[in-house]
């Protein structure tokens, strides 16, 4: 068999500590799940079914421990947002997942960032058009290294948050989350069959707010380590 041209390499996330990587198959975001941040977009964070949007595989932008990545302000837009948010890497498919055994099918957990174009998603809500212009643009999926299940088993407490140029944006716990991560994957996976190599961005706290060129965010939740991204 031969291509017409040559495929992409597959977007691949670095494994802490290790030489191997994680190849991403599918990203899965979740929307408002976090009282706060559903109140600070103007909703009631009632425990109402929690709904997705997707990003392309090669909107993940892998970073590696210690380094920064240089991110390019995205056209179109003056309004750019960032949501710092625990990531889940599913290791086992899976579908119709019962909620006491989906931690079974998470792989690992990073660090990632969900940026937006704040103007351009809330014009597309406001037409009651999908969110791709203001959310699936090119490295908008920024993500640290995975770190496997079993070395970070109290994820479920962690402190999650972010600086911009030093200064405390969003602070809070994973334990805030309206739909924990075990709910998250069972529910998914009642939509979509879930496949090794899916990540899913589950949900940002509240103190979402825009960014410039020159700025630099560094966030982090307990366990993962840090991500750091200075826009240019």
């Amino acid at each position: 068999m031969s291509y017409v041209f040559d495929p992409a390499a597959p977007v691949a996330v670095p494994v802490a500590g290790s030489d191997q990587r994680f190849p991403v198959r599918r990203v899965y975001c979740v929307g408002r799940n976090y009282a706060a941040h559903a109140r600070e977009m103007g909703f009631d964070p009632d425990r109402e079914p929690p709904f997705f949007f997707c990003k392309p595989a090669d909107a993940v932008v892998p970073v590696a421990e210690g380094s920064t990545l240089t991110l390019p302000y995205p056209p179109e837009t003056a309004n750019f947002h960032y949501e710092i948010e625990l990531v889940a890497a599913i290791g086992r498919g899976g579908a119709d997942i019962p909620v006491e055994q989906a931690l079974e099918h998470v792989w690992g957990y990073a660090v990632g960032l969900d940026m937006t174009r704040r103007d351009l998603q809330m014009k597309m809500r406001e037409a009651g058009r999908p969110w791709e212009l203001g959310k699936a643009f090119d490295q908008s999926g920024p993500i640290g290294p995975l770190h496997p299940a079993a070395s970070v088993p109290d994820i479920g407490r962690a402190a999650i948050w972010l600086q911009v140029n030093g200064a405390d944006k969003q602070r809070s716990d994973i334990g805030k989350l309206i739909w924990s991560v075990a709910e998250t994957v069972s529910y998914l996976s009642r939509y979509f069959r879930l496949e090794p190599g899916d990540l899913i961005y589950t949900g940002t706290p509240e103190g979402v707010g825009p960014v410039v060129r020159g700025d630099r965010m560094v966030g982090g939740v307990d366990g993962l380590g840090t991500l750091s991204v200075q826009v240019a």
